[in-house]
């Protein structure tokens, strides 16, 4: 089947097949005399497979490894888990890093008036130096100092 069709199948768009197989992730697809991509049943399940891992967060990397894993048939179970286990708890870390966020931003939000003075605690709060030890992004503080009282100062 061509690359069109490959595609409806797998729901991998061709620009990302290409891609794919421009870094090695699936093996480059056979070729017809005129010159056009070729791929059998077991290439769309693969994409399939890739796809689903995509739709899970894993990275080029992380797929990479179940490829591997998934291919070889003296896997260990364990080591799948492991695999699935960390890109869960990444998704944690990422989830309480991005409620810790919204809960900054409405925090914020409450301490500015939305008036038509120019006054604006958000873009104060933004315009904070840090030290590189500090960071860039510094969401909710630590210390006994919160958002509003820095506001205020």
């Amino acid at each position: 089947m061509n690359i069109g069709e490959a595609s409806t199948q797998s729901g991998v768009t061709a620009k990302m097949i290409r891609y794919y197989e421009q870094i090695g992730l699936i093996p480059r697809a056979e070729r017809t005399p005129a010159g056009y991509r070729d791929y059998a049943d077991a290439d769309v399940h693969m994409l399939r497979f890739i796809a689903r891992a995509r739709d899970l967060g894993f990275s080029i990397a992380g797929i990479t490894e179940l490829l591997d894993l998934w291919r070889n048939k003296d896997r260990r179970s364990a080591d799948v888990k492991a695999l699935a286990q960390a890109r869960a708890e990444d998704l944690r870390q990422k989830i309480a890093h991005l409620q810790d966020m919204a809960g900054t931003l409405e925090e914020l939000a409450r301490t500015c008036a939305g008036n038509e003075r120019p006054d604006c605690p958000i873009l104060q709060e933004l315009a904070v130096q840090t030290t590189p030890a500090q960071g860039n992004r510094k969401y909710r503080t630590k210390d006994s100092t919160s958002i509003q009282e820095r506001i205020r100062s």
